[in-house]
């Protein structure tokens, strides 16, 4: 469900060792949503014209045709079935080899074509999603893709296209959990996605757009509290002290500002920002992207703060982490951050409504300091 060495995490459907890039070229890969299509066009042809073509071509939404060889194909009465396995490229996927297949049937005359979830494949439960409650959880442009797809086989056989059309992903029920699916409402299996068509190696889209739905169906429940944490032990401490749900709990991982610039324009009453004291600082010194990769500690800029604290700026200045100097200083150094994240975070909202609250949390799991409407203080 996401791509990129954009912060590994557990939901992501990341494991600890695929945070490096391949050496080399990357290679790219197709979308859930690419070999749905090409496994419902393939089964379409072979229900209505008695026989496979393998491999099937498809067109992508930007116009580019592409072959899928099948690895699966079945023909029986009234029905035919026909499988793709999924190839990401070299991006770290969860759904990488998954089997996707598509059973497609003839429909009562004048239905249209129907999709529906198989096994492995999720319902949407909660509002906010670009898919009704109730529905199968295909996005919108595979469902696109798909009946685009599908009305090209009935318009070239001159039959009515009345499918109903299954999308199955075995084993999805089990790689779902590996994925933020279960926190926005979509239950019993794995979405089915994509907009392009082609999965792009270690991109930060799919990270960030998670962030957004989870926006939006925090604000479809009519929640006024979320929170963004950087990591599992922050998001676990902030979750409990304020008890907020699941489903108020963004994926933020190290993307302050894609959650940040998405919120001013879809903003919820009250926040929480939850992390540890390097990568605050970060945020606090202006960054977004708070990846080790793609920003740093500014040691002097630490060092002055720590410094209006009473601290020797050269030592500050010196130190090989954020921890060593919060170390050196302490408590007041913690605030001191925690209050200009949260003097960073309304800058990037502008003038939204929004009430932030920064939560700084230790890597043993104690809150070191907040910072909220009432200023910042240790607890």
């Amino acid at each position: 469900m996401v791509l990129s060495t954009c912060g590994v995490a557990a939901k992501t459907g990341y494991t600890a060792d695929m945070a490096r890039k391949p050496d080399g070229p990357l290679r790219t890969g197709f979308t859930t949503g690419a070999c749905a299509t090409a496994a419902a066009a393939a089964a379409c042809g072979a229900l209505v014209t008695g026989e496979w073509v393998n491999p099937i071509e498809i067109t992508l939404p930007r116009g580019q045709v592409v072959r899928f060889v099948l690895s699966e194909r079945h023909l029986g009465d009234g029905w035919a079935r026909a499988a793709v396995v999924k190839d990401a490229g070299d991006d770290p996927d969860v759904t990488h080899g998954a089997s996707i297949v598509a059973t497609v049937r003839h429909g009562p005359a004048g239905q249209g074509i129907r999709l529906m979830a198989g096994e492995g494949v999720g319902t949407v439960t909660r509002p906010g999603l670009p898919v009704a409650v109730g529905e199968p959880a295909i996005n919108p442009v595979p469902r696109s893709m798909i009946t685009d797809a599908l009305r090209l086989v009935a318009d070239a056989r001159g039959v009515a296209a009345d499918f109903e059309v299954e999308i199955s992903v075995p084993g999805g029920a089990a790689l779902a959990e590996q994925t933020w699916n279960p926190r926005l409402g979509i239950v019993g299996g794995l979405s089915i996605l994509g907009t392009t068509g082609i999965v792009r190696p270690f991109s930060c889209a799919a990270w960030i757009a998670s962030i957004h739905r989870g926006i939006d169906v925090a604000r479809a429940a009519g929640l006024t509290h979320v929170a963004g944490a950087t990591g599992a032990t922050s998001e676990r401490v902030a979750q409990a002290r304020f008890g907020l749900p699941d489903h108020a709990m963004l994926d933020m991982g190290d993307f302050a500002g894609g959650m940040l610039k998405y919120l001013a324009r879809h903003p919820v009453p009250r926040v929480t920002i939850a992390g540890g004291f390097g990568k605050l600082t970060k945020m606090a010194q202006g960054a977004v992207d708070l990846h080790s990769a793609r920003s740093q500690v500014d040691f002097d800029a630490l060092a002055e703060t720590a410094a209006a604290l009473g601290a020797d700026r050269a030592e500050i200045a010196t130190c090989n982490t954020a921890n060593q100097a919060l170390g050196l200083v302490g408590a007041p150094l913690a605030c001191a951050i925690a209050e200009a994240a949260r003097g960073a975070a309304l800058r990037l909202v502008g003038g939204a409504e929004i009430d932030f609250d920064i939560l700084m949390i230790d890597r043993s799991g104690n809150i070191v300091a907040l910072a909220d409407g009432s200023g910042a203080r240790a607890p």
